[in-house]
Formats: C-alpha cells, sequence, structure tokens
C-alpha cells in the first residue's frame, strides 16, 4: 500500500488472509515500539496506546463476569435506547443477517443488552463471549467496535489485527456511539460485526446513518413531550406573577412568564420539590408537573448570593461533571464533552480566555470565534453565578477545584482539541 496509514477501501478488496498479514504487522511494529511502513490508523493507534498503558494482554482474551439475566433486564428498561430500538432494528437487523452480521446494542459501561442478526454468526459470537451482559468495555477487552467508540465517542470501524487482542483477529466489527439529542448525553452504542470475510469498508457509514435516525426519533419525542407539558403550564403560568417557567425532566423550557425564555435550564441530577440554588437563576421553588416541573424563581431572596467553590471533576472518562457550592447549599451537572473541554481550559487559565484563543485551544483555528462565542453562550446560561465574559472566565471570587485523571493521558479522551492533546502528552 502507498498510503501512510491503513486504508479499509484498499484493505476490503485484498485477500482475506493477505490483508490480516498486514494489519497483524502493523499491530507487531506498534506494540514493539517500531515504526512499521504502514502505520495505524489514528483512532486505532491511541485506542492500541489506551490498551497498552491499561495492562490489557495482547494475547491473552480476557473476559468479565456476565450479567444475571435480572440485571440485564433492568438496565434494557432503563435505556433510553429501548425506545428507539424498532428503529436500530428496521435499519439494521435484516441487512446484517443478509451480509452475516449481527447487530449488537451496548450501554455506557460496554455490557451488551440486545443481539441480533445471523444465526450462525450469533453462535460464532458466543466463542468469543459476545453475548448479552459480557462487558466488551475497551479497558477490559482492548480495541473493539463496542467499547473504543465510547471512549472517543465517534464511530470506529475495527478489523482483524486491529483489534488489540490477538484472539479477536478472526472478528470485523464497525460501531457508532449514540448520543440522546435531549441532553447531550452518551447513552450507548451500536455495532454490526462479523467474520472477516463479511467485511465491507461502507458498513461503518451504514451503523452511522442508522444511529442518526435513532437520535432524530428521540429528538421528534422530545419535541411532542414539550408540546404535552406546554399546553399542561401554560395556563398555569397565565395566574402567576413573578418569573416563572415550566420546564421538563431535562430542563428544556416549555413556557415560560415574567422573563425572557432561557432555552435549557440546567438541573441537578437529583431534582426534589421545593427550594433549590440553581446556578443561572439563583433560589428558585421547584413543583412537580405532569412531564416536568415547574420552577419560581425568588425574587430578591438573599440567598441567590455567595456561591463559593466549584469542582470541575474529569477523572471519569465517560461522565465529566462539575459540582457548585455555596451559602444557598450546592449542585451538580454532567457536562457535555465539549462543555467539559471549555471549562477545562478556564479551569487552567483562571485570568480568562478570549473568544479567539478558545477558538485555537479547541480548533486550531483562531477564526472560529462565532463557534466558541455560541457554546459560551450557552454554558454561561447555564452556570451564570460563576462564570464571566470578556475575556471568558471564572469568576474571581470563585474557588475551582480541578479533578482529572492519575494517568495524564486519559484526560478527556474523547477530545481533539489540540490543548487537551497536549495536556495528555504531557
Amino acid at each position: 500500500m502507498e498510503n501512510s496509514t491503513v486504508d479499509l477501501t484498499r484493505l476490503s478488496t485484498m485477500d482475506a488472509a493477505a490483508a490480516t498479514r498486514l494489519l497483524k504487522g502493523v499491530r507487531d511494529a506498534a506494540l514493539a515500539g517500531r515504526r512499521p511502513p504502514v502505520g495505524p490508523r489514528a483512532d486505532i493507534d491511541e485506542s492500541w496506546q489506551r490498551a497498552l498503558r491499561g495492562g490489557v494482554h495482547p494475547d491473552r482474551d480476557r473476559r468479565a463476569g456476565v450479567l444475571p439475566l435480572e440485571e440485564i433486564e433492568r438496565r434494557r428498561l432503563a435505556s433510553p435506547l429501548l425506545e428507539v430500538l424498532p428503529v436500530l432494528r428496521d435499519g439494521l437487523v435484516s441487512i446484517a443477517e443478509a451480509a452475516q452480521h449481527i447487530m449488537v446494542i451496548a450501554d455506557t459501561d460496554g455490557r451488551l443488552l440486545w443481539r441480533e442478526g445471523s444465526a450462525p454468526v450469533l453462535r460464532k459470537g458466543d466463542a468469543f463471549g459476545f453475548v448479552p451482559g459480557a462487558d466488551w468495555s475497551e479497558a477490559l477487552v482492548g480495541t473493539n467496535g463496542v467499547g473504543t467508540p465510547l471512549i472517543s465517542r465517534r464511530p470506529v470501524q475495527v478489523h482483524s489485527a486491529e483489534h488489540f487482542v490477538s484472539t479477536h483477529h478472526t472478528w470485523t466489527c464497525a460501531g457508532a456511539p449514540v448520543t440522546d439529542p435531549r441532553d447531550g448525553r452518551l447513552i450507548g452504542v451500536v455495532d454490526i460485526s462479523g467474520p472477516l470475510s463479511t467485511m465491507h469498508p461502507a458498513t461503518l457509514a451504514l451503523v452511522t446513518s442508522v444511529t442518526r435516525l435513532a437520535e432524530a426519533e428521540l429528538r421528534d419525542r422530545h419535541g411532542d413531550a414539550l408540546d404535552r407539558l406546554r399546553s399542561v403550564a401554560s395556563p398555569l403560568l397565565s395566574r402567576l406573577g413573578g418569573r416563572a417557567l415550566a420546564v421538563d425532566e431535562r430542563g428544556w423550557t416549555a413556557a415560560v412568564s415574567g422573563m425572557p425564555p432561557p432555552g435549557r435550564l440546567a438541573l441537578p441530577k437529583s431534582v426534589r420539590a421545593g427550594r433549590q440554588w440553581l446556578p443561572s437563576l439563583g433560589t428558585c421553588t421547584l413543583e412537580p408537573l405532569p412531564g416536568g416541573w415547574l420552577v419560581r424563581v425568588d425574587d430578591g431572596d438573599p440567598a441567590q448570593a455567595g456561591t463559593g467553590r466549584v469542582v470541575l471533576d474529569l477523572s471519569r472518562a465517560h461522565r465529566p461533571s462539575v459540582r457548585i457550592s455555596g451559602g444557598a447549599g450546592s449542585w451538580s451537572h454532567e457536562l457535555s464533552p465539549r462543555h467539559a473541554e471549555l471549562l477545562y481550559l478556564l479551569a487552567r487559565h483562571r485570568d480568562g480566555r478570549s473568544a479567539a484563543q478558545l477558538a485555537e485551544d479547541i480548533f486550531a483555528d483562531r477564526t472560529r470565534t462565532v463557534t466558541v462565542r455560541a457554546e459560551m453562550s450557552r454554558l454561561r446560561r447555564h452556570f451564570a453565578q460563576v462564570l464571566a465574559h470578556r475575556p471568558y472566565r471564572f469568576a474571581e471570587e470563585v474557588e475551582v477545584e480541578l479533578l482529572v485523571p492519575e494517568d495524564p493521558a486519559a484526560l478527556l479522551p474523547h477530545s481533539t482539541a489540540p490543548a487537551v492533546r497536549r495536556a495528555r502528552a504531557a
């Protein structure tokens, strides 16, 4: 091959044995610290390095215990992917069967929840432990089409010896992460897998397209739910004085009175009725509504002041979060990947960053200030009492604690931002 890195399209035209030999040579050279004539693709190389640092054995098949049926069923019922299972089945199962593949759906822990497709391939999957309840996280089994997209948050195709563990080299897979558009959280991964002979470079595009359809279905359902909440809340808000709004369980605004619509209101992980402090509004009184909450702002309440401490926790790869505490209580919230990157940069630069500097940090392009300002505007709506601007920064009176992984290379592993990559390399 002439290319400097592996090209899956060319690989698919090669004899299966020759393709496997080439990929095995690339893998062996990478594990030995040598530079092969053809290098691994970037996502694969990064995954191999994570597996090496994590102590995954390249030639030993390691498995965790399979979850009991009761726990599998509990996770299925709790997963947002259950809502879009028909979309995933309609888009992938028949094609998977025809192509001698199977469709696998896993949660954010890498645990397989559903598995359907070609019966002979299902039996072959049994030999790998590719069964419902099994743990296919990258930290346990190395590079694969389930665990690796959960870390990178990008669609990934893994073919033959691109799998880190040698016992998986007779397998090919393509997986895409699924993000809930209602709150931006990663909710799982969809994977198409099968024997080497079934490999096709278009498989990843197919899986990615179907996951986007599933996300669009969640978005449509969300719009319908907001309409229902609005029909209940609007008459109620018209009779109230002062500032008030109705939001769904994820904080999206359905109706508002006495204030500009805030878009989405950042709610704590555990919402309860009664008085609570919210970083964007101060002290509020929350009352339950069918499908959401009535939020009444306690204007003039002295408890709105006194925000003292922000803990930005990036120590967990899948769940970056922020916790804010002060005289009015404490509040915690999970962060989207982009907001985790931005808050990390502001925590590292307490004197602040301009839009151009953040654009350079995130995109290596100082001209992308419009994108940065839009994201910072969303952040400041969520955290109005702790973030300042001109330049963007944490407020001077706020104490900020940054929690990062013990291994710098594990910092925000999904991120492609140059500033984060530099921090990982350090």
